[in-house]
């Protein structure tokens, strides 16, 4: 069985794990820390507990419980002093409170929705994300970054404080797969934050397994205005410390210009630069219809009607599986 590792945050690790869930695959989910947004924030802040969001996600798509159970996982109180916090995200943090330890609480987590693989956090120091712009002024955290009004493009730097170690089996998964998977999502947000835990981008360069990144749909034109391909691989290169991907997945398919339009004011479709690279898969990857996670989460719903279908992105990575 081979061994696959994907690495990232939020909604890109759903719709990747969601898809591979079918296959005969040993799947690990490597998530980031870095969420300090919503319903995981007020979490982070009010109980000291580790982001609980992303985690949750990856749980949901790995999942081979009922529907309910699933459904009951993402669902979103619309009032009341629980308004915004999901049910998934509460249970979690009750878990790491009674248990301890925010792996014990996962693993248990993982019990009751019966997931197929594993799910772990890149590392178990609380942290924040901090970005200082061209400007000089510094967003501190995950929401401020997302939130931003001011373009980040040529930013002075982008760290975690405090500076993290990675879990170790986090980095023992790395080193030991098949195939690491890596993206899509937010570049500063899902992605990056990372690779900037201590030891993370040095796994990646010694683990032997074959190595993909997928490129995301759509711009945010805040965080990566007008953005190619290649300037997506080439700010995930710099954090790595090289260019060590085997295969680069981009969605040729354009969405309907109803779908663009509505976007036009806050992002724009991602332009494949890449044409002669050999390691290049084009492929059309776009969903056309609503996906689990979004159904019961506000958030999803306004952020991801452009995205990756999971079954059609699982089919081509499987190709790749199927030729390691």
């Amino acid at each position: 069985m081979k061994k696959i590792v994907v690495i990232g945050g939020g909604t890109g690790n759903f719709t990747v794990l969601h898809g591979l869930k079918k296959y005969d695959l040993e799947l690990s989910a490597v998530v980031s820390m870095a969420d300090d947004g919503g319903s995981t924030g007020i979490l982070r802040d009010e109980l000291g507990v580790l982001p609980p969001g992303d985690v949750r996600q990856c749980l949901v798509a790995l999942s081979d419980s009922s529907r309910l159970l699933r459904d009951l996982m993402n669902y979103r109180f619309e009032n009341g002093g629980l308004e915004g916090h999901s049910f998934g995200n509460l249970l979690l943090s009750a878990l790491e409170k009674v248990t301890g330890s925010f792996e014990k609480s996962i693993e248990e987590a993982g019990k009751i929705l019966s997931i197929k693989g594993k799910v772990l956090p890149v590392t178990t120091n609380q942290v924040r994300l901090h970005m200082i712009l061209k400007n000089g002024k510094q967003l501190k955290g995950e929401k401020e970054v997302i939130l931003a009004k001011e373009s980040l493009l040529d930013y002075r730097s982008i760290y975690l404080e405090p500076f993290p170690k990675a879990h170790s089996q986090a980095l023992d998964e790395i080193r030991n797969a098949d195939l690491v998977i890596f993206g899509p999502g937010g570049l500063y947000t899902s992605l990056i934050p990372n690779l900037l835990v201590e030891g993370v981008g040095k796994a990646l360069r010694e683990t032997k397994a074959k190595k993909i990144f997928i490129v995301n749909i759509m711009n945010k034109k805040v965080q990566t205005p007008g953005f190619k391909a290649s300037q997506y691989l080439n700010e995930v290169r710099r954090f790595i410390g090289k260019d060590l991907f085997d295969y680069i997945l981009i969605n040729h398919k354009s969405p309907p210009k109803k779908l663009l339009d509505a976007y036009a004011e806050e992002a724009d479709l991602i332009a494949n630069d890449l044409i002669n690279d050999s390691r290049v898969i084009a492929a059309d990857l776009l969903d056309t219809e609503e996906s689990e996670y979004s159904k019961s989460d506000a958030i999803a719903k306004t952020r991801a009607f452009i995205r990756h279908d999971p079954y059609k992105l699982a089919a081509e990575l499987m190709k790749i599986v199927n030729h390691l």
